[in-house]
């Protein structure tokens, strides 16, 4: 009987590693975004397969809600907590609360303001977004043959990656090659289709000229050309392009309107951060910044692309 009683002791001691679901919070900037909705269900399949629990929060685009949010994934002791921040300038913030609770923290798709200083048991899962406006506006500039005006849709400002993707299209036109391009305005649709649409009418109403329109995202992209279909401006000539490649910009590059968008993998942003998450909680190396590759997509490769986000 004693050895009976210590076999299943052991077996208990084994088994107890097992039997605990490591619990992981997600706190998103918004749960009504295409791009991050896929994000989102990127994290909560993987974490599933991986055996660990997800408990995913809206931030609402709020910053004190997602603060709350986080306060209380901390008071609950989670595992580790994975950000996508409503507003990466109050990253500094967020990475001292989660790290002062000895928490191992995730930034995942937007870029934290403090990335250079992220102290060991912090990462940052996305893709360079040096390289996506890059894409996007080397491709429109080839379509316009290095010559013409461009009006640009910015996401929201307080988003590094607006930022960066609005810096990328203005490198590119002073390039050699692009230094043809003009740009005649710019304004913040806060990534949003119906903001980009309502930009876009009045610029076709007060009679702008314009040869192409660069979104910052698809959803903005759309907008545009909402818009242009709405004024009975738009022609199958008309040249609008986005960034992230979600199923509706797809949709829209097949009926032979976006020409141009750029594959963001949100699944594999959302497995990523997930992957991180658990090997920093089993106290494993991760890089500090874990690259998801952009990829240029167009009508000519348009298929390779079609159910990946």
């Amino acid at each position: 009987m004693k050895k009976m009683l210590m076999a299943v002791a052991v077996a208990g001691t084994l088994a107890t590693p097992m039997a605990h679901a490591q619990k992981i919070g997600v706190t998103m900037a918004a749960f009504d975004d295409t791009f991050l909705t896929i994000l989102r269900n990127g994290i909560n399949d993987s974490a599933k397969k991986a055996g660990a629990s997800a408990q995913l929060e809206d931030a609402g685009n709020d910053v004190g809600k997602q603060l709350s949010q986080i306060q209380n994934m901390i008071a609950q002791k989670f595992d580790a907590i994975i950000v996508n921040p409503v507003d990466t300038d109050v990253t500094p913030k967020i990475t001292k609360m989660v790290t002062d609770a000895k928490i191992p923290l995730v930034y995942v798709n937007r870029k934290p303001a403090d990335f250079a200083k992220l102290p060991a048991g912090v990462a940052f899962v996305a893709s360079d977004e040096k390289v996506s406006g890059t894409l996007q506006t080397q491709h429109i500039c080839k379509l316009l043959n290095g010559k013409g005006t461009v009006l640009v849709l910015m996401g929201e400002l307080s988003n590094e990656a607006a930022r960066t993707r609005t810096q990328d299209i203005e490198d590119v036109v002073k390039t050699k090659e692009c230094s043809g391009l003009k740009i005649a305005d710019k304004r913040e649709g806060k990534w949003s289709r119906t903001a980009a649409q309502d930009i876009t009418t009045n610029w076709l109403s007060s009679g702008m000229k314009f040869d192409a329109i660069i979104a910052n995202n698809d959803e903005m992209a759309l907008g545009a050309i909402n818009a242009l279909k709405a004024s009975k401006k738009w022609t199958p000539q008309s040249i609008v392009g986005g960034i992230d490649a979600t199923p509706d910009a797809l949709a829209s590059m097949k009926a032979g309107e976006l020409k141009v968008t750029v594959f963001q993998n949100a699944a594999g942003q959302g497995a990523g951060s997930v992957d991180a998450a658990l090997k920093l909680i089993r106290k494993q190396p991760v890089d500090r910044f874990v690259n998801v590759p952009f990829e240029l997509v167009t009508p000519e490769n348009l298929s390779k692309y079609a159910g990946k986000n």
